[in-house]
């Protein structure tokens, strides 16, 4: 029932997406944002001039490479004329059709990581993919010419065979994702750190029996700290994992060498590419979590669990938001892309809200600690390295980022879902419910409500 279920729903989105593909196609003749760069790119590619570069583009050619890998064949067997395999609808339709391999991988992933122990699991397991593969943020990008849909591909499969074992696969396909967007090597580092962290969880387990940790957090803390320095120590334990680790090691040293040779992570336009230590970052993606994963988080009896935390340990409570406030002060940072572009739904939600008052960035910090409490919460059934390695590489992927962009959400939101335990069937109807209605608002603005800028007569419109 559930291959059935899953191919129907398979089927069904696709059409569905076929039918916006055209509808986009009709509006959008001319490349749009950043497909300005893209697009052109690939079609150079296309025509077979590898060595001309536009210097605006920040990341590697994995897009273009595989885009000319699949539409140059279709061309040479369907006969297409030259100006038709390179169009800009063919190379649109190579992201759409990376949005069917999306949509199959996370079936696969949930699979491997929700466990068949309920009749209406398979239904869950379909009514998540679904959800996930509707993910607005990630949705609306299957119909532009962007890197992101391809990345989250190379990603998902990436991490699908690190779950199978297969490790040299998912370390090429990592070296894949890396081609797409050069901080997908986090997610590299995910993977062998979700490698790591069975034989952590079983060494830690062995250890408290021995030795019991104490009951405080600090204790647990320093203890966790202590058995991490006594297991890294023995080199036994890391000899039994080198031969799960050697390919993502490989990788992550090829890619330090290529950020050494490069002079940084950008390819090009480094100076609006800058590095920083953008620690409300953090922040912004568990609000952004929280809002996408409202249904499952926000729920009455996760709103009591945590008001009874915060009562129990209130001055943990007050560190925290007192913490929260002085990052927010002292490491906000506002790229001149958010503060220039209202095509952007970011723009709005800088303007409007974060800087709506100068207290409001503040006032928030409570619902920051709700936000990653709730988080936490939903991960308890995942060991504490596992949940720490996650941590790390969430860290690693948006704090550097000096622009407030959802798109750089999308990996860890979808991570971080996959290895939540699946809702019960309601909330994920809702949820999906939501995910249809944020898709059919979204492509309405963008389709119907263009707008034209005073020094421009160009059509712009409103986007994720």
């Amino acid at each position: 029932m559930e291959g059935h279920l899953f191919s129907a729903a398979l089927s069904g989105s696709f059409l569905a997406s076929c039918l916006l593909f055209a509808a986009v196609g009709r509006a959008l003749r001319e490349p749009y944002m950043d497909e300005v760069f893209h697009l052109p790119q690939a079609q150079r590619f296309c025509q077979g001039h590898f060595t001309e570069w536009d210097p605006m583009i920040t990341t590697l050619p994995g897009l273009y490479l595989l885009s000319v890998g699949v539409v140059k064949p279709a061309g040479w067997l369907l006969g297409w004329p030259e100006q038709v395999v390179c169009s800009i609808g063919a190379l649109r339709f190579v992201n759409l059709l990376f949005s069917a391999g999306n949509f199959y991988l996370l079936h696969l992933l949930l699979c491997r990581t929700q466990p068949r122990h309920k009749a209406s699991s398979g239904i869950q397991r379909v009514l998540c993919t679904v959800a996930l593969a509707a993910f607005p943020p990630l949705y609306f990008f299957n119909f532009l010419y962007y890197t992101d849909v391809g990345s989250v591909f190379f990603t998902l499969f990436s991490y699908l065979m690190c779950l199978y074992g297969n490790h040299k696969t998912a370390a090429l396909l990592g070296a894949g994702a890396v081609l797409f967007r050069q901080t997908n090597v986090v997610w590299v580092a995910f993977c062998a750190g979700s490698v790591c962290a069975p034989k952590l969880a079983e060494a830690w387990q062995a250890e408290l029996r021995v030795r019991p940790a104490g009951g405080g957090p600090l204790q647990r803390g320093w203890a966790l700290a202590r058995f991490l320095g006594i297991f890294l120590g023995r080199r036994e334990q890391l000899w039994a994992l080198l031969p799960a680790l050697w390919p993502y090691a490989l990788l992550l040293l090829l890619f330090s060498a290529f950020v050494l040779l490069n002079g940084g992570v950008a390819v090009g336009d480094r100076d609006s590419h800058e590095a920083c230590l953008h620690l409300p970052q953090l922040f912004y993606f568990c609000s952004f979590t929280l809002l996408f994963s409202c249904p499952h988080l926000a729920t009455p009896s996760r709103l009591r669990a945590f008001l009874g935390w915060a009562r129990r340990r209130r001055a943990l409570f007050l560190l925290l938001t007192v913490a929260c406030m002085l990052l927010v002060w002292r490491f906000t940072y506002a790229h001149k892309y958010l503060l220039a572009d209202n095509r952007h739904y970011t723009f709005y939600v800088w303007r409007r809200l974060l800087q709506r008052h100068p207290a409001v960035k503040y006032l928030l910090a409570p619902a920051y600690v709700f936000a990653g409490w709730a988080i936490l919460d939903s991960l308890r059934a995942k060991s504490i390295f596992w949940t720490l390695t996650f941590l790390v590489c969430l860290l690693a992927a948006t704090v550097p980022q000096r622009l407030l962009e959802f798109r750089y959400f999308i990996l860890p939101y979808l991570i971080y879902r996959l290895n939540v335990p699946l809702p019960p069937t309601a909330r994920l109807v809702c949820e999906l419910a939501a995910h249809t209605a944020v898709n059919a608002l979204t492509f309405y603005v963008f389709l119907n409500k263009p707008f034209r800028w005073p020094d421009s007569p160009d059509l712009q419109r409103f986007m994720w």
